[in-house]
Order: structure tokens, then sequence, then C-alpha cells
């Protein structure tokens, strides 16, 4: 089958989505299908630059086309699916929603996934549009929060077959063979001590302040911070400096082809979110959230110590990781402190997030999105 997928986010760059964007695709092409991804840019990269940057094995065709700012990505839209048509693609895999509604109106196949409500001045609109349209419609929201808070807000009950719920996912094979904590640590030149990891972005509402605090109180651990774009990192370098903070390392951004090293060296990985979620382009996303690396941490098989958010419990709970109170810095150090004790308990946390993550392969995810839709 030829599918179109259409993508708003930068490739390459460093942001979740376009991560996100690029394993998806990967997951439809190693299916089987025919992939081209289309997404706004002048400039083609080689394909074993992308590779390397996003961690992949699986190529798919990857198409730049115009776009200009001041049109909202309208235009880009518009060249988007007017591209799609000329593959004669069979169906049409979208993120941006005039993407979708502009596919609807051609009478082209969509699946429109969904990682948040609609935003921007026309976006309710425009999916109010969506919904009413007739046409071949599939919405991928990541969430079961996700559902409910578009059902309640948009006043629409969605028919059986018309909502597939798609966590994100994990790449299983990417994580088979990584080796132990003390081959994983001298492989990167890292201390022969207990270490917890924290990797991805360093936005507000990451917690951050939270790790400093955890890494002032037990400075015989060292606590990796892997990711982080320029100008975060170099803020968090400037504070653990004035706090005199030496058990802290932080790498920068590390290609997603590296990453399960650097996750395999910690003893405990931690996703301290607070209770709102700054995203690259802003927003909060605590409520319906389906973070990549929770996935990673569960593929990993290392303790996962994780803020306990509502929507998180779609995936996580009392025997795959330890949740605490987000923000309550108390509870964080008791339960950080009981897991640093308790090496048998951190290895039952690993191998039972290890087994549970097997629902969560990006492939999985691909083949439940197309069920019974083509």
């Amino acid at each position: 089958m030829r599918i179109a997928c259409i993508s708003a986010s930068r490739v390459p760059s460093r942001a979740a989505n376009s991560i996100q964007v690029m394993k998806v695709c990967q997951a439809l092409a190693q299916l089987g299908h025919q992939v081209c991804l289309l997404v706004p840019g002048n400039t083609p990269i080689p394909w074993d630059q992308l590779a390397d940057h996003y961690g992949l094995e699986t190529p798919f065709e990857v198409e730049w086309l115009p776009a200009q700012a001041r049109l909202k990505r309208y235009d880009f839209a518009w060249r988007a699916v007017n591209r799609a048509q000329a593959q004669r693609a069979d169906v049409v895999y979208v993120w941006p929603l005039q993407a979708g509604v502009t596919a609807l109106l051609r009478g082209l196949p969509v699946l429109l996934e969904m990682h948040g409500e609609p935003e921007g001045r026309l976006g309710p609109t425009l999916f109010r549009f969506f919904l009413r349209l007739r046409g071949k419609k599939r919405l991928l929201p990541i969430t079961h929060a996700l559902t409910a808070h578009l059902e309640r807000i948009y006043r629409h009950t969605f028919s059986p077959g018309e909502v597939v719920i798609g966590p994100n996912g994990v790449d299983l094979r990417r994580y088979e063979g990584l080796p132990d904590l003390a081959e994983a640590r001298r492989m990167l030149g890292l201390p022969e001590i207990t270490t917890a990891g924290y990797t991805g972005h360093l936005y507000p509402g990451r917690g951050i302040g939270l790790l400093v605090e955890l890494a002032r109180r037990y400075p015989h651990v060292h606590f990796l911070w892997v990711g982080g774009r320029p100008e975060d990192e170099e803020n968090w370098r400037r504070e653990l400096a004035s706090q005199s903070l030496a058990n802290v390392s932080l790498t920068g951004f590390v290609p997603n082809s590296r990453l399960p090293l650097y996750q395999a060296a910690a003893d405990i990985l931690l996703m301290p979110y607070e209770r709102a979620i700054a995203g690259s382009s802003g927003g909060n996303s605590a409520d319906y959230c389906s973070p990549m690396k929770m996935f990673e941490y569960m593929a990993c098989g290392r303790a996962i110590l994780s803020s306990d958010l509502p929507v998180l419990r779609e995936v996580l709970n009392e025997s795959n990781a330890v949740l605490c109170p987000p923000e309550d810095t108390e509870a964080w150090d008791v339960a950080f402190g009981a897991l640093l004790d308790n090496s048998v308990q951190r290895q039952a946390l690993g191998c039972r997030a290890r087994q549970d993550v097997t629902a969560y392969t990006w492939q999985a995810r691909a083949c439940k999105a197309l069920e019974g839709f083509w």
C-alpha cells in the first residue's frame, strides 16, 4: 500500500515530535508499505545522516516541500496533499489538522494522529469541520485521556473504528544485547559508581529542579543528564556550578542511535514530570502525554522512578515502576533512597517493565492504526 505521511515537523530536528514522526514512518515501512514522508523545508538530507540522527534501520522516502511561516503551514498542507495525490497514495497519514481536512476534501482516506487538542485560532473550527466531513477517516489519539478530553470538549462520541488509541512506542531491537551497568559505564567513560539517569529535554515542567535537589542530597550518586537544547544545558550548568554540585554530568544532545547505551548505564531511570509539562512548541501536555522516554526506559530493563501523573498510569503501575507525587521533593527523596538500598526491587521492576513494553513497539502501533481501515 502507498502511504503518504504529512508532518509539519522539521527534519532533521532534535524535537520529540520530529523523532516520533520518523519512528512512525519507519514502522509503516517495516510492515511492507511504500512510505513517503512530506515535510517542510528546502534542503534534502542524505539517508545515512537521518538514520544516525534518528536511530533508523529501514529506509523510506522523504521529500521536503516549500512552506512560508507567515501562512502557518497552510500552503505546505496544500502542496503536500497535491503531492500525495500525484503519488497516487492509497492512504494519507497526517499530523497537521489542515492537511487532514484538505485530504478529506480531495477524497483521500485519512489517518489523523493527535497529540493534543487542536491549537490556534482556527484549530477548533477545523477539527469540528473534520469530524463532520464525509469520507474514510480515522483519528489516532495517543492516550485514552486525550480521547476522553476531545469527546468532552467537542461533545462528540466516537464510534467504533473511528478512533484507535496509539500510545508512543519503542524499537525493541535497539535494546537487545545491551551491556550490563558496569560495561555501559566503561564504554561511555562514566564513573564506576551508582548512576541515576535522565534522558530528554530540559524544558520547564520536566522536573529538572527536583533532579538538582536529589543530586544535592545524594552526593555519592552520579546523575547523568542526556539531551537538552544548548541554551537550556548552559543554564543548568550555571545553576549546578552555583550550588557546587560535581556529581551531575550533562552530555547535551546525543543521536537517537546511541541513546540506549546511555540509558543502560543507569541503575535508576528518572522521569520527574511536573503537573504542567511544556513541549518544544509550548503548551501543556501533562493531562494526555505519552512520553517516548517512558517506553525507552521500560525497554532498557532498568528501574524507573516516575511522577504519578494519571495519564502515565495508562502504561505504568506499581509492578513496573515506582510512582511518586509530582513536585513532592520529600516523597521523591524517600522513594529514591529506598530504591538505592534495594537492588532486588530494582531488578524486579526492570524485568517487569521490559516484559510489559513488548506491547508498545512502533510496529505493533502501526498495525493497530491500519487494522480494519483498508
